[in-house]
């Protein structure tokens, strides 16, 4: 196995910034490490490091520890109190137990002795890399744990759902912000989710961000991270989500305190944490959800003008679960496995009556209230009077069989006709005698 297969998973999405004033020992570096990372830039000297972490954000720091006019390890406490997001290895001929101390000090995460050989500088960077972003991703899951995010598939067949999917593809490879607009629980999340993960981005973070859970004391610490006693960074949620994507929900109740902030974050790209000097660059992809008429709050003076136009580049609407009354279906029969899974309890039966029960219902909390009703009726042993059912056909075959897909159609669309026949076969394309045999059959 070669260096590049043993190390590429780890080191290929990372940013590095290697600092040493000998030419062999960037150059050595650089051709190592410049096949097998996202980013590699060099530095010659102390100052022009800090002009290269002003101007771009890097995962890792290699520095050399003796340099002209400085060493390493004063250069990186310096940095610290600017605010340095790095975590750094350190390069030294020298490993006396005064300078491990002072490493240890200014936060570097390893030593690398000099001469050393390829296998060793990449090894120290997998393990500092994995260290850095294990670190990262149990802060996010800690988050999503707290904030509990939507998970799961975007399903449906229907056409309001293949327009949805077929609009995300579109905008997968841009870096547009996206506006996800619709009623609670028309899964704007799940849809923002699947937009990351046809993405570019599908390997980076997904951070979900609920704005009216945001306190304004806590703000600007929580998402752009704050210098903590001892000089050390707790990062924000917009740096840890760097390379990923941000999705922002409901917007329109969000602090003006943050509205604020958050317009010179979209215009600048950088964050600054709370106690910092520098700010900090990022690479992040913004989606947002809302739930309100954005319009009025902008007229109404809630929600600022300049970023509504800022946040509104690209608008989807996501369609309420009556108007793709057709997906119910599969999705009750997901929410059904997925509930009796998580819960330890016995899946109830689908069977005809029942889901013709829900196909016909409204549904105004949408497919969270679908997906509601399928768990607590797991929870209690059966379904409601409403939709409970008595009938001898269940499984695959309830929600496959071509006649009772039928039934559930035109019965659907004969409610939306307020049960006039003569509108429901207008709008199936049918006959009112077509409709009046399926009837008929079916004993109504």
């Amino acid at each position: 196995m070669n260096a590049t297969d043993e190390y590429g998973s780890t080191l290929a999405g990372a940013s590095i910034l290697v600092i040493d004033d000998e030419p062999g020992m960037r150059n050595f570096l650089m051709k190592i490490l410049g096949p097998r990372v996202k980013r590699v830039e060099q530095a010659a000297s102390a100052a022009e490091a800090t002009q290269r972490l002003d101007e771009a954000h890097f995962d890792l720091v290699i520095l050399d520890n003796i340099m002209p006019r400085t060493t390493g390890l004063d250069w990186v406490t310096e940095q610290r109190r600017k605010g340095f997001f790095a975590d750094t290895i350190l390069i030294t001929a020298y490993a006396d137990l005064e300078t491990a101390i002072a490493a240890l000090r200014a936060g570097v995460s390893d030593f690398v002795l000099k001469p050393f050989r390829a296998n060793q500088i990449l090894g120290a960077v997998a393990r500092t890399l994995d260290r850095k972003f294990l670190r990262r991703d149990n802060t996010l899951l800690r988050h999503a744990l707290n904030a509990g995010d939507a998970h799961g598939p975007l399903l449906g067949k229907s056409r309001p759902m293949a327009e949805l999917r077929a609009m995300l593809a579109r905008l997968a490879p841009l870096a547009t912000p996206v506006l996800f607009t619709g009623a609670t629980g028309t899964g704007k999340e799940l849809a923002a989710r699947h937009l990351h993960a046809l993405s570019s981005r599908a390997e980076g973070p997904f951070v979900a961000v609920n704005c009216a859970a945001l306190t304004p004391d806590r703000i600007a610490a929580d998402l752009f991270g704050v210098i903590e006693d001892g000089g050390r960074l707790k990062p924000g949620l917009i740096p840890l989500a760097d390379g990923g994507t941000l999705f922002l929900d409901e917007v329109a109740q969000m602090p003006d305190q943050l509205q604020a902030a958050l317009l010179r974050v979209l215009e600048d790209r950088r964050v600054r944490p709370v106690g910092a000097e520098r700010e900090m660059p990022f690479d992040l992809r913004f989606c947002f959800a809302t739930n309100a008429d954005l319009n009025a709050a902008v007229a109404e003076g809630r929600f600022r003008a300049d970023l509504y136009h800022r946040i509104n580049v690209v608008r989807i609407d996501m369609p309420p679960l009556a108007d793709r009354s057709e997906d119910i279906v599969e999705l009750a029969a997901l929410f059904m496995t997925q509930s009796s899974v998580s819960l330890g309890l016995p899946a109830l039966d689908l069977d005809e009556e029942t889901l013709l029960k829900l196909r016909r219902y409204a549904w105004p909390g949408n497919v969270r209230e679908l997906k509601n009703l399928v768990e607590r009726s797991v929870i209690l042993g059966g379904f409601p009077e409403e939709f409970a059912g008595s009938g001898q056909v269940t499984g695959s075959r309830a929600i496959e069989d071509l006649e009772l897909v039928v039934q559930r159609h035109i019965l659907h669309v004969l409610d939306l006709s307020n049960g006039n026949r003569a509108e429901a076969a207008r709008r199936l394309g049918v006959s009112r005698k077509t409709i009046d045999r399926r009837m008929a059959a079916w004993g109504d």
